[in-house]
C-alpha cells in the first residue's frame, strides 16, 4: 500500500499494510529552513516548501499544513505578533462588546491574510507530492476557539458563565462556525485529502463538561455534519484529558479524532471504535525532550493499546498528541515513524 491507499484504509475500518504515521510538524520542518519561522509562516511557497523537504527526510504517511493557532483570528482582525521560535500568537481581540459581533464580516479565504499564503502552500504541496501523502490542510480555529480570540479568553469564559446573552453568544459562534467552514472548504478546493479544526480550548482543560455540551460541541456538531453531508473527510482536534466528554467528541462524527496523551487511550480507543479513527497521541514534550529509546517505547505501548483485543490495527494513526516544538530533535522524529513500520504491520 502506498501512503495515501493505507491512511484510507484505516479511516474505512479496514486492515492497512501497516499504521499510518502522521508528523504535526509545521514549526520543525520551518525552523529547518534556516530562516526566521515569522518568514516561512509569511509565505506560502516557503511553507510549501518547508514541509515537501520534512516529508522527503521523514517519510511519513500524513501531512498536517498549517502555520499555527491564529491563522483564521488574524484573517478576522484579531492583531497577531509573528516570532522567529514559534508560532503566530493572537494578543488584542476585536470584540469589545459581544454587541459588536454585528460587525463582523464574512472573509474570503482566498484573498485574506494568512489564509491566502496557507492555501497557496496547500496548492503546490498537494501538486508537487499530493499522489504520495495523504495531506490535512488544517482549518485552523473551529468555532468556540476562534469565537474565544475574537472576544478574549476571559471575557468570552465570562459571558458564557454569566449567560446573560445567550443570543449574542449563539451568534457568534454561528459567524465563527461559518467563517471556519469557509476556510477548511477552501482546503480541500486546494486539493487536501482531508481537513481538520482546532477546538482545544473547549476541551476540560479550559471549559466545564457543562458548557462544552451547551456550547461548543453543537456549533462543533454543525460544522462537521455539513462536511460529512458532502462525502468530505474532517479531523477535529481537542488538547488535554477529554475522558469526561468522549462520548460526545465521538458524536461530533469527525472521522478522525486527534487526542494527546493526557487522555486514557485505551478509552478514547473504547469511544471510537468503528466510529472514528484516532490520531496521536504521543507525548510532545517527549519528543522534544526525550530520547529516541523513550520515543520507541511510547509508540509501542501506544499502537499495543489500539491492537489489544483486535484481529488487526486499524482506526488508528500514530503521530505526535499537539503539534511539535519547533526544537524536537530530527532523531525522535525519525524514531517515531520507524515505530509504525517496526510494531505497526498488519502481517
Amino acid at each position: 500500500m502506498d501512503a495515501i491507499e493505507r491512511t484510507l484504509a484505516t479511516l474505512d475500518f479496514q486492515k492497512p499494510d501497516r499504521i499510518p504515521v502522521d508528523l504535526h510538524n509545521f514549526q520543525p520542518a520551518a525552523a529547518a529552513m534556516g530562516v526566521g519561522l515569522h518568514e516561512v509562516f509569511h509565505d506560502g511557497e516557503l511553507l510549501a516548501e518547508s514541509q515537501i523537504r520534512a516529508w522527503r527526510e521523514f517519510g511519513h504517511d500524513v501531512i498536517i499544513l498549517e502555520s499555527g493557532t491564529s491563522s483564521s483570528a488574524e484573517a478576522c482582525g484579531v492583531e497577531v505578533i509573528y516570532r522567529d521560535d514559534a508560532a503566530p500568537a493572537a494578543t488584542t481581540p476585536v470584540l469589545e462588546r459581544l454587541e459588536d459581533v454585528e460587525t463582523l464580516e464574512l472573509r474570503d479565504p482566498w484573498t485574506t491574510f494568512p489564509w491566502s499564503e496557507i492555501l497557496k502552500a496547500t496548492q503546490i504541496v498537494a501538486r508537487e507530492i499530493g499522489n504520495e501523502a495523504f495531506i490535512i490542510g488544517r482549518g485552523d480555529q473551529g468555532p468556540f476557539s476562534l469565537a474565544l480570540m475574537l472576544r478574549g479568553y476571559e471575557p468570552f469564559l465570562l459571558d458564557i458563565a454569566l449567560n446573560e446573552q445567550p443570543e449574542l453568544i449563539a451568534r457568534l459562534l454561528d459567524y465563527c462556525r461559518a467563517t471556519a467552514t469557509r476556510f477548511a472548504m477552501a482546503q480541500l478546493e486546494a486539493g487536501a485529502h482531508a481537513t481538520s479544526i482546532g477546538e482545544s480550548p473547549s476541551g476540560p482543560d479550559v471549559l466545564s463538561p457543562r458548557h462544552y455540551r451547551r456550547w461548543a460541541y453543537p456549533a462543533q456538531r454543525a460544522m462537521i455534519e455539513e462536511f460529512l453531508s458532502g462525502g468530505k473527510l474532517i479531523a477535529h482536534h481537542i488538547c488535554g484529558n477529554v475522558e469526561s466528554i468522549l462520548p460526545e467528541f465521538v458524536a461530533t462524527g469527525a472521522q478522525i479524532l486527534e487526542i494527546d496523551h493526557k487522555t486514557d487511550l485505551a478509552k478514547a480507543r473504547g469511544a471510537a471504535w468503528r466510529r472514528s479513527t484516532i490520531l496521536g497521541p504521543v507525548d510532545t514534550n517527549l519528543l522534544a525532550f526525550g530520547t529516541p529509546g523513550e520515543v520507541d517505547t511510547a509508540c509501542r505501548e501506544a499502537i499495543e493499546t489500539m491492537r489489544a483485543d483486535a484481529p488487526y490495527h486499524t482506526g488508528f494513526i500514530l503521530g505526535p498528541g499537539c503539534a511539535l516544538a519547533s526544537e524536537t530533535p530530527s532523531d525522535n522524529i525519525h524514531a517515531l515513524v520507524a515505530a509504525a513500520e517496526r510494531y505497526g504491520r498488519n502481517d
